[in-house]
C-alpha cells in the first residue's frame, strides 16, 4: 500500500532536497509543508501536494499534517536565543499526534543532551523528550556537524595560511547535507515503525590538523591549524563582524569538538541507502573553487 509522505519546512535547502529525492524515487503521494508556499510553486507542478503551515499558529498544523503516514520533521530556523524553537516543535508534535501520523522523523544533533556545550543543543533535546512523552512512534536522526559549513571557514583560512579554533584536538563526523538528505528520504519511505535513534555522521573523525591538511592538500597553498581559547575565538569572531550571538554560537561547536562530543562516525548512511557518505576530502575537492575564492 502507497504510504503519504509528508515533508515540513519543505521551502529550506534539506526539505527541499529531500522532497526531490521522493520525486526522483516516485515515492508515492507527497506532501510539503512551508510559511511560503510559493517557494514551492515548482514542486506542485510536479505532483507534490503543497500545504502551508505555520508553527507558530498550532491551530493550523493538524489540518496542514491530516492525512500523512509518516512525517519528516525539520527543525526550524527560529534560533534566537529563546524558546520559541522549543514551543514551535512541541506544536508539531501535538499536531502530528492529533493528525494520526503514524511515525515521525526528527532531525535532531549528535548528543543532544543536558551538558552539551553546544547552546542549540537544549531545543534538540527537548523536542527529542515531547517526542518520547507523546504516544507517536519515530526515528531520531542525530545529524553531525554539516560539512558544507565548512565552505564558510575554509576559504579564509586557504587564503591566510591558517585555520583558527577553539577545538583542541578534538575532530568531527562531519556529513554532508546530501547525504542528510538521502538518509532523512530513506527513513521516509521506509516502513518500519517503533523508536529509533540513528547517528547520522559522515565515514570518519577529522581533527582541525588533518583539516587544515586537507585543505593544503586540495588547494595547493599550505594552511596549519592554530588553536586558540574560546574567549578569543568568540573575540576574534566578533572584531570580524560577526554578531556577538552567532559567534558565541558557532564558537559553541568549537568548544563540544574539543571535548568530543562530535567525534562520532557510524555506517548508518550507507546502511539506510546503500550508498557510502562522502567524506570531507572528496566534498572538499568538489568545492575547490570556493576554497580559493578569498584573495590571499
Amino acid at each position: 500500500m502507497t504510504q503519504t509522505l509528508l515533508v515540513t519546512g519543505a521551502s529550506g535547502h534539506l526539505g527541499r532536497r529531500v522532497v526531490e529525492l521522493l520525486l526522483e524515487a516516485k515515492a508515492g503521494h507527497i506532501i510539503a509543508t512551508t510559511r511560503a508556499p510559493e517557494k514551492l510553486a515548482d514542486m506542485a507542478k510536479r505532483g507534490v501536494e503543497v500545504r502551508p503551515a505555520d508553527f507558530d499558529r498550532p491551530e493550523t498544523l493538524a489540518k496542514a499534517f491530516a492525512g500523512a503516514d509518516r512525517l519528516l520533521l525539520i527543525s526550524t530556523d527560529a534560533v534566537d536565543g529563546t524558546d520559541r524553537r522549543i514551543r514551535q516543535h512541541r506544536n508539531a508534535v501535538n499536531a502530528a499526534e492529533q493528525a494520526g501520523v503514524k511515525h515521525v522523523i526528527y532531525t535532531s544533533l549528535t548528543k543532544p543532551e543536558p551538558g552539551s556545550p553546544i547552546l542549540l543543543a537544549p531545543d534538540h533535546h527537548a523536542t527529542e523528550q515531547a517526542l518520547a512523552d507523546s504516544s507517536l512512534s519515530w526515528t531520531l536522526l542525530r545529524n553531525n556537524v554539516y560539512t558544507d559549513m565548512l565552505l564558510m571557514s575554509l576559504p579564509h583560512a586557504v587564503a591566510t595560511g591558517q585555520l583558527v579554533a577553539a577545538a583542541g584536538g578534538g575532530g568531527v563526523g562531519y556529513v554532508t547535507r546530501e547525504d542528510c538528505a538521502r538518509a532523512a528520504a530513506a527513513v521516509l519511505q521506509a516502513s518500519t515503525l517503533g523508536r529509533t535513534t540513528l547517528d547520522i555522521t559522515g565515514p570518519e573523525v577529522v581533527t582541525y590538523a588533518a583539516l587544515a591538511q586537507i585543505a593544503s592538500d586540495v588547494t595547493g597553498r599550505p594552511v596549519n591549524y592554530v588553536n586558540v581559547p574560546t574567549a578569543a575565538m568568540v573575540q576574534g569572531m566578533v572584531g570580524a563582524g560577526f554578531p556577538q550571538p552567532v559567534a558565541e554560537l558557532l564558537v559553541s561547536f568549537q568548544t563540544a569538538t574539543a571535548q568530543g562530543d562530535l567525534a562520532l562516525a557510524t555506517n548508518t548512511v550507507a546502511e539506510l541507502t546503500g550508498t557510502a557518505p562522502q567524506s570531507v576530502r572528496d566534498f572538499l575537492a568538489a568545492h575547490k573553487e570556493a576554497l580559493v575564492a578569498v584573495p590571499a
